[in-house]
């Protein structure tokens, strides 16, 4: 197969258990290399997803292609995939040498090979000190570390990650979030990642897939997704942002023009733009509204009044009264000094007009 081949191809497939439907004809191709990440609310689909790929559910409808192979009806072991389990699933009677060797012998490895293999996995992953170690004897993130050891030693073409990093505390699940990151690009490795962790998603993906209801709701680059979301659900399930609704009045040029409090707006539709006089709502990040003394030569701009401040640290959240926009309101990430020297004095707040996404629904 060639480069540009995709390695996963999921045809037109559906899964049903009884009268609940947990996939809707989900079609997608996954690149070789890449990092995808099923993302959304528990009982959105992703996890069955994950399992139809690895062969432990098989599809209602619709086929799984795997490097150029239908897989559809293929148990696991057939398959060139593996899998890290939130829970890591050690063998606790084993030590990380034997957890890691364990798949190899399962293949039917020869010895020599095995004790090959498993030193160059576990020397890859800094794991070299810890051959003799059992999991009790471990931390968290070295337990994880191992998981993930013993998934790629067999070489798989496609490895599936179910939420793998949910049992850590924070601090240490960003650091485990950058390693497992670092690893996927010197393996060169495709890897399918499952999570609800919205943050968690915009660190270490290549692409998102977000699924909702046994749907693809969104599918793009983190970028994509945050700053341009298609729908009100993507909208508001990545991240914190202004959500304003108002009325179709046109376009300008490129731009959407709406009317929110009669204030005139200009923004962009990623998924098309309703017509004239239709209800519509758009998505600005706070991220994204600059506080200026006069009004700024930005896309678009409103005036109002500081109504509350919370301290973030680095940052600040500031709440904003719009004036003369009967009661519409704004929230504004800026750096904690821009934040303690705004006050009770109008001021002006701009954002360009690629910065608002004109949502779908």
């Amino acid at each position: 197969m060639t480069d540009q081949t995709p390695l996963v191809r999921i045809e037109g497939v559906s899964k049903h258990f009884g009268d609940t439907v947990a996939l809707d004809d989900l079609t997608l191709d996954i690149a070789r290399g890449e990092f995808v990440t099923f993302l959304g609310p528990s009982g959105c689909g992703k996890s069955t997803t994950l399992r139809i790929l690895g062969g432990f559910e098989r599809p209602t409808t619709g086929r799984v292609i795997l490097d150029g192979q239908d897989v559809t009806t293929q148990p696991p072991e057939k398959r060139q995939v593996n899998m890290v389990f939130q829970d890591y699933a050690l063998f606790p009677h084993m030590t990380v040498g034997q957890n890691i060797s364990f798949g190899l012998e399962l293949k039917g490895m020869d010895k020599a090979s095995i004790k090959r293999r498993s030193d160059e996995i576990m020397s890859f992953l800094e794991l070299d000190a810890f051959g003799d170690r059992y999991p009790a004897q471990l931390s968290g993130g070295q337990r994880q570390r191992v998981a993930l050891a013993r998934a790629l030693a067999p070489d798989p073409a496609l490895l599936l990650l179910d939420e793998p990093l949910g049992a850590l505390d924070a601090k240490l699940r960003g650091q485990v979030q950058q390693e497992l990151k670092s690893i996927q690009r010197r393996t060169n490795k495709t890897f399918f990642f499952v999570t609800h962790d919205q943050e968690e998603a915009l660190t270490m993906s290549d692409r998102i897939v977000v699924m909702n209801k046994g749907r693809v709701e969104q599918d793009g680059t983190p970028e994509d997704l945050y700053f341009h979301p298609a729908s009100r659900f993507v909208a508001e399930f990545i991240g914190e942002t202004n959500l304003l609704s108002g009325e179709m009045r046109g376009h300008d040029g490129d731009a959407v023009v709406m009317d929110w409090f009669g204030q005139t707006l200009r923004g962009h539709a990623p998924a098309g733009a309703p017509p004239e006089g239709a209800p519509i709502t758009a998505s600005v990040r706070l991220e994204k509204l600059g506080f200026h003394a006069t009004r700024p030569e930005t896309g678009n701009a409103v005036q109002g009044k500081v109504v509350g401040k919370t301290f973030l640290g680095s940052r600040m959240a500031v709440d904003l009264m719009v004036e003369e926009a009967q009661g519409a309101t704004l929230r504004a990430f800026v750096d904690a000094e821009t934040g303690q020297t705004v006050g009770a004095d109008p001021i002006w707040i701009g954002w360009d007009s690629d910065s608002m996404a004109v949502l779908r629904d």
